[in-house]
């Protein structure tokens, strides 16, 4: 039986992921799958990129350019990790300091202890704090009285927050950590396609505070009921919320690469796909060919819409409306002796509001241990998007002067960094609008049935969201492979 062959575009977290899993489909079943997996930069991981900058004695900095770790409550990350035999590497954050602060007025000020995500579960650190106002702090109390959304229909972020809050929790909270995590716009951002979890919450409950005070009771009996150590084996002590690796991010792409044995090529571009009657051609860039019964496009929207204009018109369109913005981070490393005042917790937010330069500061060497020598601080700043734009198109020099500004405003920190690292992501952040399950269905209908598009842009953008859609878009090729849907290449998706 000839081999079916698979040509993966695109050398990401969910490239890498799908050439995984088609590795080992055809390890386990024993059908003859091979697959070419194409990146045309010259390295593979994306927008995981881990750097190593030498300090003093043996820790070096470990200075992340794309993402710093991954949530364990999406747990499709954490399981590619046990199941590489990683789970030993897995560096947990340090909880104890998980504070985060919101610039409020020009000055950081804790986010109140209890408050879940964006709501508020305990009365008296929420009543003290003078990050809410006492009108706004009576406003989101509302959530208890207001009739829940029961139509099904997507809204913004901004809608459901004011509408359940109130506009200064949309402003103080809402908008700086949940537009924040995907660089969105609140008035814009698709609640369906990036918070379900909220619009869920509404209509169980009939009320988010309600809802979030039923989801800590529940965990706090899980977590009484727990066994105790009376010759039984204790019950595993849960992951942190967030984890990265001890060396970085970067320890993912490298396990695996090192894992593939298939056809893998850096510095090779596609620079059109045709159909043919394997199935599809691809040309690429530098020139030669390449013959596949099937694509996966783990690629920008924008990319894949080029890619398959040629023969899915349709798909291409839609496409092309997923909204793209930039982004850049900067990470700077300190004496600890030259900040007077060290920031005591994970980070700082920076709400719209504050119309400042910067979107957010993570203090990188306090959320995890080894990513600093001992005596030494390193801190990441946020910019672009759709909050700082302008901050994309400055030179380096200009974007170093006006973050160390910030930094002296808001933390006081008036000491030059030992060194700094500018990492820019030019159109890398999709944006999920509203309506945006809705484009992403109207792309899968229009595709023809072995083309296939995966990854950020469509449905999560977060690494385990980016291993799940690798994983789910693998198992649904491999049932075709196997028969179950016998669809003629070329033929419309439908039947997806």
């Amino acid at each position: 039986m000839e081999d079916f062959h698979v040509a993966i575009v695109g050398g990401g977290i969910t490239g890498l992921a799908a050439a995984y899993y088609l590795q080992e489909e055809a390890t386990t079943s024993g059908r003859p799958i091979t697959y070419t997996l194409l990146e045309r930069s010259n390295r593979w991981g994306g927008k995981i990129h881990t750097e190593e900058v030498p300090g003093d004695g043996k820790q070096p900095f470990v200075v992340e350019g794309g993402p710093d770790s991954f949530i364990t409550q999406k747990p499709w990350a954490f399981r590619l990790s046990r199941e590489l035999g990683m789970e030993e590497r897995l560096l947990p954050t340090n909880d104890e300091k998980r504070k985060v602060y919101v610039l409020n007025n020009g000055r950081p000020t804790p986010l109140p202890d209890g408050v879940l995500l964006i709501v508020p579960t305990k009365f008296l650190p929420f009543a003290l704090s003078p990050l809410i106002s006492l009108p706004g702090k009576l406003r989101m109390g509302m959530d208890l009285f207001i009739p829940p959304k029961t139509d099904g229909e997507d809204e913004t972020l901004a809608e459901f927050i004011t509408r359940r809050l109130g506009s200064e929790a949309l402003d103080k909270i809402a908008e700086p950590l949940m537009s924040g995590i995907y660089n969105a716009e609140a008035d814009r951002q698709s609640l369906l396609s990036t918070f379900p979890r909220f619009r869920a919450i509404e209509e169980k409950h009939g009320s988010l505070i309600r809802g979030m005070l039923a989801a800590r009771k529940a965990r706090a009996q899980a977590s009484n009921s727990q066994p105790s150590p009376n010759g039984q084996q204790p019950a595993a002590k849960p992951p942190s919320i967030f984890v990265s690796y001890v060396n970085g991010m970067q320890e993912l792409v490298a396990e695996l690469e090192g894992r593939l044995k298939g056809d893998l090529r850096l510095n090779t571009g596609v620079e059109r796909i045709e159909e043919s009657d394997r199935g599809y051609m691809l040309s690429l860039e530098a020139g030669g060919e390449l013959a596949a019964d099937a694509v996966i496009l783990a690629v920008p929207a924008y990319a894949a819409a080029t890619l398959v204009e040629g023969f899915a018109a349709d798909a291409a369109g839609a496409l092309r409306e997923i909204r793209y913005v930039s982004t850049g981070t900067i990470s700077l490393a300190y004496r600890e002796a030259d900040i007077e005042k060290p920031l005591d917790g994970h980070g700082l937010v920076v709400p719209q509001s504050e119309t400042r330069d910067i979107n957010a500061v993570t203090w990188s060497s306090t959320k995890f241990d080894r990513r600093a020598p001992e005596g030494h601080i390193l801190l990441r700043v946020f910019f672009g998007g759709s909050r700082s734009p302008h901050m994309m198109a400055l030179d380096d020099e200009e974007v170093v002067a006006r973050v160390l500004a910030e930094l002296r405003k808001m933390l006081e920190i008036d000491a030059e960094p030992l060194f700094h690292r500018i990492y820019r992501w030019h159109r890398a952040n999709p944006q999920y609008d509203v309506g945006h399950l809705e484009r992403v269905a109207t792309i899968e209908a229009a595709l023809p049935s072995q083309v296939y598009v995966t990854g950020s842009p469509y449905r999560g953008i977060g690494i385990p969201d980016c291993v799940h859609q690798a994983q789910e878009t693998v198992a649904e090729l491999v049932e075709k492979v196997a028969g179950k849907k016998q669809v003629p290449a070329g033929s419309p998706g439908e039947q997806r």
